[in-house]
């Protein structure tokens, strides 16, 4: 292979491993995360086959670190951690101190040295974002008062880890120093933070908006996603190399000045598949510096690194829960949650490796720990219920857990006889905005968080998650909905929310949308009762509005439209909306003579005359079921009112009652 195609071979060879173990582990439901790790070991140095060059992926996985703390940026919000500040907050730096503290301990206990136990201790006290919320929002619990702690938790703990990035460097780079010099250097490295973050919140908070909403106003859509990606690496290069700081701090700040912006929402939408792809790498990248071999060698050391990660994790955060009064059910939830360790951990030992403080063996360790604790923690969850059974089984433990809960004002996880919309964009919000205002309850299933708070802020119970990729449906109590409206426009994805509809409620209707022929066939096959096709309705009303202008009869109209549906929607033929159709031709062939048609009242002798004095039914056999008058259309309920020039009377009959009908009206001989 010539040397300047090893990296576009590593690139690609990792994508393809990495996409690989991804199904594998979600055949296997485990985290994707996991399969991405094992897909960037699979092509790593240390197994056979392929060797990439990990040092070059290292320098593409830099842009995972910058595209996913630019990501943690946009999602922060000061309203959510305010809201569980009380627990969140003092919880979450206890928790770092406590487990910075219990991983130094057994660093030392491992022979490490004491800079390396303090790595290995920031890295087992620091959790995964990205497992976190996916683990929570599988589930159920996102919305749940725990659900809301833990990830105000994590929001803490992200910010710290931006604050240890920015002190690393000082403290460890290496040069004999004094306690004065140290300070010095410190206090200069804050400095410079803080002089960034005030340039970023009082400059790039005015300057990014303006520049975004130019761009969105004046330039296509390529432009924009460049935009996005300028903006996220560009500010955290102008970290590095100006302000000395970190790029993992500007990218992060780049995310919350721009979160500000009315176009946020779109920014995260056109970031995401950066963020997806090059955190992809990043995972893949780490997975190549994991030494199998090690592992095996120090398998110990690997178990007792594994049971501090999520048992001793686990205890510390049950016992803060009781510290501060968070109750039994959020405790465990947040214990659940916080017993891993992810992508921030392995930025930290990267620190580490870098300023010669871990070596390859130890961080390969750490390594081994998070792809472990990443793979087991969502069964985790599954032990909630039966350790909370155990808990409430002890009076004194209860009182000990229930002393003084704080609570918070959460979603109803409780609702039935609902209407559960998956999807919140344009489609799905029109659905659930017409359903809640006609009092139904609805519940939108949304995997774009800040579209999911879109439909909170409108008072809609909101699942965060993909209904498509995730167990999220398990929670949406399908078992007790009234109907199920797929509103998403992904065909696959909609095949999967009908099967796992279908699978919970045999009986639940479904109605979902598509523009596939051949989608809309596997739909029905899925058991999909209701399918639109949207574009096919759009070119119907056009169809309608312009055979209206161009004089036809409704009825006639009404047979061209019947023809077309029946093409567009000829695999439902079998099924409800085929059965509803041939009802509806029957009704019309036992009605095929009658029609109705507007007829204006002229200026002859029908106007000033009323119903009973024109005796319209018995001169021409049509009958009158409205009018419209000044521009108002109302049913006729008295034959006595005279009628005026101009109006309209609405006709039923034959085709020739109504011609008959229309003569009297504008003045001329019935027949």
């Amino acid at each position: 292979m010539h040397g300047d195609t090893v990296l576009l071979m590593t690139f690609v060879l990792a994508l393809v491993a990495a996409f690989a173990g991804g199904l594998v582990a979600r055949s296997l439901r485990l985290p994707p995360i996991v399969g991405y790790l094992l897909g960037g070991l699979a092509v790593g140095p240390f197994t056979p086959g392929f060797i990439g060059d990990s040092d070059a992926m290292s320098q593409l996985a830099e842009i995972g670190v910058m595209f996913i703390m630019f990501g943690t940026g946009l999602h922060f919000s000061l309203k959510d951690l305010n809201e569980v500040k009380g627990i969140a907050v003092p919880g979450a730096i206890l928790q770092i101190a406590l487990g910075t503290a219990a991983g130094y301990a057994l660093a030392l206990a491992f022979g490490w040295s004491p800079e390396a136990g303090i790595m290995l201790g920031l890295s087992v006290s620091i959790a995964s974002t990205v497992v976190l919320i996916k683990n929570l929002t599988d589930a159920g619990l996102y919305q749940t008062q725990g659900g809301r702690v833990a990830t105000g938790w994590l929001i803490v703990e992200d910010l710290a880890t931006v604050v240890i990035l920015v002190v690393l460097p000082v403290v460890f780079g290496g040069q004999e120093v004094s306690a004065g010099e140290l300070a010095a250097q410190i206090g200069l490295a804050l400095a410079k933070t803080a002089v960034f973050v005030a340039l970023m919140l009082v400059v790039g908070s005015k300057l990014l908006p303006w520049l975004l909403a130019r761009i969105a106003t004046f330039c296509p859509r390529e432009l924009f996603q460049l935009a996005v990606i300028v903006i996220a690496l560009g500010t955290a290069m102008l970290a590095a190399v100006i302000f000395d700081l970190s790029v993992a701090l500007g990218a992060f700040l780049a995310g919350v000045v721009v979160s500000g912006s009315k176009l946020s929402h779109r920014v995260a939408a056109e970031a995401i598949p950066f963020q997806d792809l090059f955190s992809i790498i990043f995972f893949a990248s780490v997975g190549m510096m994991v030494n199998p071999q090690t592992l095996a060698s120090s398998l110990p050391q690997l178990l007792a690194l594994v049971a501090l990660i999520m048992a001793g994790k686990w205890l510390i955060n049950m016992v803060l829960g009781v510290l501060f009064s968070a109750g039994l059910k959020t405790s465990l939830t947040v214990g659940a949650g916080l017993s891993q360790i992810g992508e921030f951990s392995f930025i930290i030992g990267q620190t580490g490796m870098a300023l010669g403080i871990l070596s390859a063996e130890q961080y390969s360790l750490i390594l081994g720990g998070a792809v472990v604790s990443i793979a087991l923690n969502s069964f985790v969850f599954k032990l909630e219920a039966p350790l909370e059974r155990a808990i409430r089984s002890r009076a004194g433990l209860v009182r000990l857990f229930e002393r003084r809960v704080r609570t918070f004002e959460v979603p109803d996880a409780g609702i039935s006889d609902h209407v559960v919309v998956v999807g919140y964009g344009q489609v799905g919000s029109s659905v659930a905005e017409v359903l809640a205002n006609l009092e139904v309850p609805v519940l939108v299933v949304e995997r774009d968080l800040p579209t999911a708070e879109e439909a909170e802020r409108a008072g809609i119970p909101v699942l965060v998650g993909d209904a498509a990729n995730s167990e999220i449906l398990a929670h949406a109590n399908l078992d007790r909905a009234r109907a199920l409206a797929i509103t998403v426009k992904t065909d696959s994805s909609a095949l999967s929310v009908a099967h796992a509809g279908q699978a919970a409620n045999p009986n639940l209707p479904i109605t979902a949308r598509t523009d596939s022929d051949e989608a809309l066939a596997a739909l029905v096959e899925a058991g999909v009762n209701e399918v639109v096709r949207p574009e096919l309705e759009g070119g119907i009303e056009l169809l309608r509005h312009v055979l209206l202008d161009l004089g036809y009869r409704p009825r006639q109209i009404q047979g061209y439209i019947d023809d077309l549906r029946d093409s567009g929607y000829e695999a439902l033929d079998e099924t409800a909306r085929g059965k509803r159709r041939r009802a509806f031709e029957r009704l019309m062939a036992t009605l095929s003579d009658v029609d109705m048609q507007w007829a204006t009242v002229g200026e002859g002798e029908a106007a000033g005359k009323t119903l009973a004095e024109l005796n319209l039914r018995v001169c021409t056999g049509a009958q009158v079921v409205a009018v419209r008058h000044e521009g108002e259309v109302r049913p006729i309920v008295d034959a006595g009112t005279p009628l005026a020039a101009g109006d309209v009377l609405g006709l039923v009959g034959t085709t020739e009652q109504m011609d008959a009908a229309e003569r009297l009206l504008s003045g001329g001989p019935v027949a």
